[in-house]
């Protein structure tokens, strides 16, 4: 007997919707760290915060790695059975980082659970689209509902580590994983979705080639500017190992029946134009490392009230899935859309450099974190849609796990390391500019410390300006980019103009000969006829 849904036929339809709502909100936030609360872990654990930064970009690897095989563990096993086992691990995970003192540990236990709570995901994912029916719709609805609980779980994170300690919010997590699965035994059916499928097919090989790539990839993101980059033996050696690996399982795929990986739909338009797009957007969002250095280290922010920043965005991403949902709905063209998205990123941007200044007041964040919450929602939406779509079933898994490593690791990693070692090297030419005013009428030892911050904050402001004035220069470009991209729509006559000009135009006049003599031969028939 097979089961397409997920509990049994006695339980009303909104007590089922009520479980997967639960279900969502536990499992999208859960990770091996959060955002909120790593600098309370890393002081905790006497680490360095580069382990943790390490730790959070190895979930979304294992959520990539996951992808290609999600659909074939979905058919092997009762649906149940599956999902108590997973939240009962994830449950167990989150309570090894609880009472865990080693980063490694971390590191490894969020690889893990990025690769098991994609595999919970994906039972969600298909009853809510039989549900929504329309792919935009549930994406404008799925991605808004996803990114509001990751700035909720960011926030909350923070508060329980400042209220009581960082382990009180994993031992939490793991207990509402505990629940969750007594609860689904209960309501659940064990039946199996379709047809049984074996897992001997599954290339495990190249799974760990893929894991293997990306996390020595992250490692040289997260450590990078600790061991000073190119001068370090370990991040060479990591980038060497991270290309081999790569190289390793792209080759591999070539000798294998049924690879793991399919690297065919990059050959697609849509989907080069798609990860260029979120190549920018990357560039966007890794301007979170500036503003936090801005919140924490200007302006004096506790983690709790930086965390609280995040919470500002929560509207912005609200707007964006209504809007989202509505421009689906009506099959609008996505190529406003997404101008929209990356003029609120701009929008943003050009906030935040015009007013990075020490007199900064809270109140001054509500605009930008509106419009950054819209931007980061609505290009989510539109781009992630444009990028998949017109794919099918298997080509999309046998390739998304690249996309999404592409869109949530590698461009957002790239950036925000590029802006981290900018903003080092502009703050010591920043010093160097404002020493210039440094006398000895101005500097004494009753003085010193205090000109020597102000001049310190100032160099930080400085720094920061000049990044966010060089990605205002290249978001202008992105713009001009979305405004000529054509997203899809044909250019009949244009195509046919470039035939003509790459000495094609024989083969065009003939066409025209051969219209030209069958409308005279209907003529010729239709004489008689009439």
């Amino acid at each position: 007997m097979y089961n397409k849904g997920l509990y049994h036929d006695w339980v009303p339809k909104p007590i089922q919707l009520l479980l997967i709502v639960l279900l969502l909100t536990v499992v999208m936030p859960l990770g091996g760290v959060y955002t909120g609360n790593i600098s309370y872990v890393a002081s905790g654990t006497g680490s360095m915060t580069e382990y943790f930064m390490w730790a959070n970009y190895a979930t979304t690897i294992g959520m990539g790695a996951c992808m290609p095989v999600v659909l074939r563990m979905k058919m092997r096993f009762k649906v149940r059975d599956k999902m108590i086992l997973l939240l009962v691990i994830l449950g167990l995970l989150s309570y090894v980082n609880a009472t865990s003192q080693q980063p490694m540990i971390f590191i490894f236990t969020s690889l893990v659970i990025g690769f098991l709570k994609m595999m919970v995901t994906i039972e969600l994912f298909l009853p809510l689209m039989a549900m929504i029916g329309h792919r935009g719709m549930f994406y404008g609805a799925f991605y808004t509902f996803v990114l509001v609980m990751n700035q909720v779980a960011a926030y909350y994170a923070a508060d329980v580590s400042i209220r009581y300690n960082w382990q009180h919010f994993y031992l939490i997590v793991s207990i509402l994983c505990f629940i969750l699965a007594l609860i689904h035994w209960i309501f659940m059916h064990d039946k199996y979705f379709a047809l049984k499928v074996p897992l001997h097919y599954i290339d495990w090989l190249s799974i760990l080639l893929f894991v293997s790539t990306f996390i020595f990839a992250a490692y040289v993101f997260s450590f990078g500017k600790q061991q000073d980059w190119w001068n370090s033996k370990n991040i060479m050696n990591a980038s060497i190992a991270s290309f081999v690996s790569f190289a390793l399982l792209a080759i591999r795929q070539m000798t294998l029946k049924r690879p793991y990986l399919s690297f065919a739909i990059f050959k697609r338009n849509n989907v080069q134009h798609g990860l260029f797009m979120l190549f920018w957007l990357g560039m966007f969002l890794g301007t979170t490392s500036i503003q936090n250095t801005f919140a924490v280290g200007v302006l004096g922010y506790d983690q709790l009230t930086n965390a609280r920043l995040s919470v500002l965005m929560i509207p912005g991403i609200i707007l964006a899935g209504v809007i989202a949902i509505f421009w689906f709905k009506k099959e609008i063209p996505l190529k406003m859309y997404i101008f929209s998205g990356f003029s609120a990123m701009m929008g943003y941007t050009i906030i935040m450099y015009f007013s990075m200044v020490l007199e900064f007041n809270y109140e001054n964040w509500y605009l930008p974190m509106f419009l950054k919450g819209y931007g980061t929602c609505s290009l989510f939406i539109s781009v992630w849609f444009y990028t998949l779509d017109k794919l099918e079933m298997d080509e999309m898994l046998a390739a998304i796990g690249l996309v999404l490593v592409w869109r949530t690791f590698l461009a957002v990693g790239f950036f925000s390391t590029l802006y981290s070692w900018f903003q080092y090297r502009f703050q010591i030419v920043a010093v160097g500019d404002l020493a210039v005013y440094i006398d000895g009428m101005m500097v004494n030892p009753q003085n010193i410390a205090a000109n020597m911050k102000s001049i310190q904050l100032n160099a930080v402001i400085a720094s920061g300006k000049k990044i966010f004035g060089y990605i205002i220069l290249v978001g202008f470009g992105v713009l001009v980019y979305i405004l000529t991209h054509h997203f899809g729509k044909e250019r009949f006559r244009y195509l046919k103009f470039i035939r003509v000009l790459s000495g094609k135009s024989v083969i065009a006049r003939r066409r025209l000969r051969e219209r030209k003599r069958l409308l005279e031969d209907i003529k010729d028939a239709a004489g008689p006829a009439i």
